[in-house]
C-alpha cells in the first residue's frame, strides 16, 4: 500500500477556538464556553496568560483524581454546531467534552467521500466506537445509511440526541449498543458490507456485556474481521483514527497495510489544531485513510 504522509490542521471556526496553549495546558472555546484542561503535548509557554482568567471551568488532576472546577456558570450542555451538524457538549469526568475538534478535516473527507458515490446509491457506513456521533451525523446528511456502534449507553444516547438536533431521520442512522469487535464477527458471519468505515479505536476499554478490549490484542483481529464486510465498490472509503492509543501514525498504516493490501489514494499522519492568532498547534491524534 502506498502511503502519503499528511498532517491534518484544524483551524478555529464560529464555535470553536483554541485560545492558547503551554505549560501543559490547553485554553479552548466551545461556543460562549471557555475551558481550561490539561495537555501534556503542550511543552511550551503560554503566548496570553492574560486570557487564562476568562475559563468558566478547569480541569485537574489531584492524588491521581480529575475533576472540573467552575469558576462560572457552566450549562449541564450546551448546543454547537459544524456545518448543517448540530451537537452538545458537556463537562465530563474524563475531562472531555464530547467533541474533539482534531477531526474536522476528517468530516470534511468522510462528506466528500459520500457525496463522490451519489445520494441515490445511499452508501453503507459503518461508525466504531461512536461516541458522541458528529461523525455518523456528517455521514447520514452527505446522503449514507449509517450504523453506529458504542459500548456506551450514555455515549448512544448522547449521539442519538446529537442525531435528532441535526434534523437526521430516524430511519438514517441505526443505533447498536453493542461491544465493536463482537458486532463486526456477526456482520461478517452475515454477509453483510459496507461502502464506508470509520473507526477509532480506545487503548482499553470494555463492551457492552463486559466484554475486555486491549488494543494491542484485540485490534489486529477487528482489521481482520473489518476486511471481511469491506466493499468492493469503487470508492468504498476506510478511516481509522487514534486519539489515546499512544501509537505513531506509521504503526496504524502498517497494520491497516498488512491487512487490506494495496490500495492507491492512501493517506496517514497527524491531527493538528492550531491556535488563533499564531502559527502554534497542538498534536490532538494521529489518522489512516485510503479510498478504494
Amino acid at each position: 500500500m502506498t502511503y502519503y504522509v499528511k498532517n491534518l490542521n484544524t483551524l478555529p471556526w464560529d464555535d470553536y477556538e483554541l485560545l492558547d496553549s503551554g505549560d501543559n495546558m490547553k485554553l479552548e472555546r466551545f461556543g460562549t464556553i471557555i475551558v481550561a484542561r490539561p495537555e501534556t503535548q503542550a511543552l511550551w509557554k503560554k503566548q496570553k496568560p492574560e486570557l487564562w482568567d476568562q475559563a468558566h471551568a478547569e480541569f485537574a488532576f489531584r492524588d491521581k483524581k480529575g475533576g472540573w472546577t467552575v469558576k462560572k456558570d457552566v450549562p449541564e450542555s450546551w448546543e454547537l454546531g459544524w456545518g448543517t451538524a448540530r451537537f452538545t457538549a458537556q463537562l465530563t469526568g474524563f475531562k472531555h467534552t464530547g467533541v474533539f475538534p482534531e477531526q474536522v478535516p476528517n468530516w470534511e473527507w468522510t462528506r466528500d467521500q459520500i457525496e463522490s458515490m451519489g445520494k441515490s446509491d445511499f452508501p453503507k457506513v459503518l461508525n466504531l466506537f461512536g461516541y458522541t456521533g458528529i461523525a455518523s451525523v456528517v455521514a447520514a446528511q452527505a446522503g449514507a445509511h449509517v450504523t453506529h456502534v458504542d459500548a456506551s449507553k450514555q455515549s448512544l444516547d448522547w449521539a442519538h440526541d446529537n442525531a435528532r438536533r441535526s434534523g437526521v431521520a430516524e430511519d438514517r442512522i441505526r443505533w447498536i449498543l453493542d461491544d465493536a469487535l463482537a458486532f463486526v464477527k456477526r456482520e461478517a458471519r452475515r454477509g453483510a458490507k459496507y461502502d464506508g468505515i470509520i473507526l477509532d479505536p480506545p487503548a482499553f476499554g470494555r463492551g457492552a456485556k463486559g466484554e475486555v478490549w486491549k488494543i494491542e490484542e484485540n485490534f489486529p483481529e477487528l482489521l481482520e474481521s473489518l476486511k471481511e464486510i469491506f466493499s468492493d465498490k469503487p470508492g468504498s472509503f476506510f478511516l481509522l483514527n487514534g486519539y489515546a492509543a499512544g501509537y505513531a501514525p506509521r504503526s496504524f498504516a502498517q497494520a491497516v497495510e498488512g491487512v487490506f493490501g494495496q490500495t492507491e489514494n492512501s493517506e496517514d499522519g497527524e491531527l493538528y489544531i492550531q491556535e488563533s492568532d499564531s502559527e502554534r498547534v497542538i498534536p490532538a491524534g494521529i489518522y489512516v485513510r485510503f479510498v478504494r
